[in-house]
């Protein structure tokens, strides 16, 4: 089996096809590499502007050195082989929209440190605990879900949608679908 691609060398390859520096990118895409990126090595450390990484389709497992990436707001690992959501103490404070569907997701472990996390896709992992779901409530500032195609959807079957918003009361947006306020329809009456 071959040896999967370097951040260093996505950058590398990233940096010649835009015909600029990664470092001054506000947009890095590292999208889809050939060997795929297994490991989020401390490369990623030198995209010091950047405000969107894109990560997705390799065969990444964990979350790591996001430590350098300081105007972080938005993060795609969408289909990668991610089982953990630890690892993203370091952006915790800037990352607005988190995308990483398509992953082997099982616990929420770890997502309570996104203190400005706006928007989770989160669709086909493998969330099937209440519980877990429940931990999403930690995140103040999120407003839109995509959280199909998780066991838990499957379990809760036709009172998903009800008790995913009653279990986060400030959504407004899930699975791409408004969310309406009990409240705004008993205003009509």
């Amino acid at each position: 089996m071959s040896k999967g691609s370097t951040i260093k060398d996505a950058i590398a390859k990233f940096e010649e096809k835009e015909q600029c520096k990664a470092c001054e990118s506000k947009h890095v895409s590292l999208i889809a590499q050939l060997p795929p990126v297994e490991k989020m090595d401390a490369s990623l450390s030198t995209l010091v502007c950047c405000e969107k990484l894109s990560l997705s389709t390799n065969g990444i497992e964990k979350i790591a050195n996001l430590n350098g990436l300081k105007n972080l707001k938005i993060l795609s690992l969408g289909r990668n082989n991610i089982k953990s959501l630890t690892g993203l103490e370091a952006v915790g404070d800037t990352l607005e929209e988190l995308w990483i569907s398509y992953n082997r997701i099982e616990k929420l472990k770890g997502i309570n440190v996104l203190k400005k996390l706006k928007v989770l896709c989160m669709s086909n992992n493998d969330v099937k605990d209440l519980p877990e779901f429940q931990k999403l409530n930690d995140l103040p500032c999120l407003e839109e879900l995509v959280f199909t195609n998780n066991p838990l959807c499957e379990i809760l079957g036709d009172s998903y949608r009800e008790t995913s918003q009653e279990k986060l009361p400030r959504l407004k947006k899930l699975d791409g679908h408004p969310i309406i306020c009990k409240e705004a329809e008993n205003d009509d009456d």
